[in-house]
Parts: structure tokens; sequence; C-alpha cells
């Protein structure tokens, strides 16, 4: 048996102390809920849709992250806009629809018919005239920050949101390879999950439920079959180093290239992928608290959270395909999308059941495992936030 210093030694990823979890309280209380609203969802970047959404001039979308609910519209010189979706007369909600185009290059307010540019400026109001000390200037729209990487649109409601390059696990540049931006929607995957938004982020960053959960996914990624995301969760790798089967290494079963029902390619593959990645199969990159996107060889898959209530989050999947992909008689969607929704779906399931069981008045909190060391990294991040000033 190793001692806990040898197994630092040599590379183990496992946790080597004991660990206790997150209070229970706080996957349900709606006092944590609310502070996690203010501190994590309203400080980050926060991931709300592709470029193509809001593609045209004048074309606008609209989202809700908590209670907060935002506009977001390309002017007309095809610059991004982000505006909090509130006019600035009396509060009311300028755009109603999800998405749409804007009737002229002015955005009104449908209540009074206050009006603004596209940059947000009060162009005029609908009264007849103005009291004395009222000046236009001073009431435009309240903007927030907007940025667009890759395709992806961003958004953050603070003044001084985070580096936007520090907000994901890998570096920046890590999907490069993937031509993201020119990618297209192919399928989109939407759930109400009833589990709090934590709770997913726990089941995602952890395998030991993969063996009795996923089913078919541990058969196309052996590994995951040990309930072990990384060759060196086992805290006996090293004595598998010089062998090559992915059960210890990782990566796809042999004869498998991609995520799909029978592991095979669907689409065409992405042609500056490395050997190392494609042998690996899927490279994912994670975004807290909103985001992660996995790199296929030929499709990629974004998945988004957003928190509706201390119990309920939605989830919503988008798989990304070339156009050329998407135009080929030939593409079978259904072998991607049928597998990815089955692993999606049975996550969901297992995350309701996690939530199901936290009242329980003795549970004041769980246990982290060895494997689970992601989640103690998770856990950190959120005290950290919490704290942030």
């Amino acid at each position: 048996m190793l001692s806990t210093s040898s197994l630092n030694d040599i590379g183990y990823n496992g946790l080597t102390e004991h660990t206790e979890g997150l209070s229970a309280d706080s996957y349900f209380d709606p006092r944590n809920y609310e502070r996690e609203l203010l501190r994590i969802w309203y400080r980050n970047w926060i991931y709300v849709g592709r470029s193509s959404d809001v593609e045209s001039s004048r074309a606008f979308s609209t989202f809700e992250i908590g209670d907060q609910k935002i506009l977001l519209l390309r002017d007309d010189a095809g610059v991004l806009q982000g505006f909090h979706n509130t006019c600035r007369h009396r509060g009311a909600a300028l755009c109603r629809e999800p998405q749409g185009q804007l009737k002229s290059g002015a955005i009104v307010c449908p209540y009074h018919a206050w009006t603004y540019n596209l940059q947000g400026k009060l162009l005029r109001t609908s009264s007849k005239r103005h009291a004395a000390g009222f000046d236009v200037e001073d009431y435009p729209l309240y903007k927030i920050s907007v940025t667009e990487w890759k395709g992806f649109i961003f958004v953050a409601l603070t003044e001084e949101p985070p580096p936007f390059e520090k907000i994901f696990d890998l570096p920046i540049n890590r999907l490069d390879a993937w031509p993201l931006k020119d990618l297209a929607v192919g399928h989109v995957l939407l759930k109400t999950i009833k589990c709090n938004w934590k709770i997913f982020w726990e089941n995602y960053n952890e395998c030991l439920h993969c063996p009795g959960v996923h089913t078919q996914l541990s058969q196309l990624v052996p590994i995951y079959g040990r309930g072990l995301l990384e060759e060196r969760d086992d805290p006996n790798w090293t004595a598998h180093t010089t062998e090559d089967d992915p059960k210890f290494k990782g990566g796809l079963r042999s004869g498998a290239a991609t995520w799909s029902l029978n592991g095979k390619v669907t689409g065409a593959r992405f042609p500056d992928l490395s050997d190392q990645d494609q042998k690996a199969g899927h490279i994912y990159m994670t975004g807290l608290p909103s985001i992660f996107i996995v790199g296929h060889v030929d499709y990629v898959r974004v998945v988004r959270l957003r928190p509706l209530g201390p119990e309920q989050t939605e989830l919503r999947v988008e798989y990304l395909f070339s156009p050329e992909t998407l135009a080929d008689a030939r593409f079978d969607l259904r072998n991607v999308v049928d597998f990815t929704n089955l692993v999606m779906t049975e996550d969901a399931q297992i995350c309701e059941l996690n939530q199901q069981g936290l009242h329980a008045a003795p549970h004041l909190r769980g246990v982290v495992m060895p494997e689970e060391y992601v989640l103690r990294q998770f856990h950190e991040w959120i005290k950290a936030e919490l704290t942030r000033v």
C-alpha cells in the first residue's frame, strides 16, 4: 500500500485527505440562491448564444439571467450592443419577443415611445415639453458588457468583469484547430432540470456515476466504465504505464472516432486537428458558471446552463457542424444527437435524483471522494467567488 506522500510524488490525481462537500442547504435555500446570483452569475461572463442569433443589422435577441432581462442587438455598423431590456422612463421592457428585427434604426419603447438609437442614446421622449433640469443626454439605456469570441456571445452584468481570457479552465486558444466561428447549429436539446445548477456541475466533474448511469458512454469511453475521468485518477496508474488500452489511458474504444451511436464519424472531419486530439475523441473546455464546449473530430457540442430557481436549471445543448456537413445529403444527424442526447438526458435524470434527497433533516453535507478531486476544485471556486470583493 503506497503512502499518501508517495501517491502525490508519482502524480496521482485523487484526494488523499477526507473532504466534505458544501452544505446541503446551499442547493435549495432561496437565500443562498440569491447570493449566488448576485456574487457569481451577475459578476462573471455568461454564455448567452451564437453570433448568428443576431447576425444582421438591427437584429435583436433577449435573454434572462436570474431576474435580470437583457437586450442584445446588432447596430448598423455591425457592432453587437448589449443593454438591460429596460426603458429609462418608468422601466418598461423594450423588446418583448425572444428574437426579431427592429423595424427602424431606433429602439422605441412600446409603452410611451421613448426612442433610443442603436448605441443606447436617448433621442427623444413623447412629452410635449421637458421640465427644467431634464436632459436627454442623462438617460441612455443601461449598457452591459458584451464580447464575441469565435461565434459565441458572452455578457457580463458588472462594470468590471474578470478578464475574458481567464474564464476557461484551459488556454483560450486550446480549440483554435476547430473552426468554431464558421460552424452552424444543426440541432438543439433544451431541457428544464429539477435540480440546483451546482448539482449539474458536480455531476459533470466526476465519473464515479458513469458505470451505473451511462452504459453506452462507458462502452465508447472505456476509462469511464472504470469510474475514472483520467489515467492518473487510478491510485495504481503506474502499473499500466506500458499499456495502450483506452480503459487505462483514456480516449475512445478501439475503432471509434467520435461520440455517436456507432462511434463512426458522421460529418466531415475537421482538417486541422492534431493526431493527439483525434485520438482523444473529445476535448473539453469549461467556462464557469455557464458553459462547457466539447470538440469532437466532426462536430462541436456546446452546453449552456442557466439557473431558473434554487432547485431548477435550464440545460441547453447546441450541436455545431460545418456548413458542408449540414448540406451533405448523406449526413446522418441522428447518429450523433441520439447518442449524446441520451447521455445528457441520463445526466439530467440522475441530477434530479440527487436533488430529491437533499432535504433530509439529518443530511447536513455530503462527502467528496478521492476520484472527485475536481468537485473540490469547483467547491473552492464557489467559496472564492462568494467572498470575492
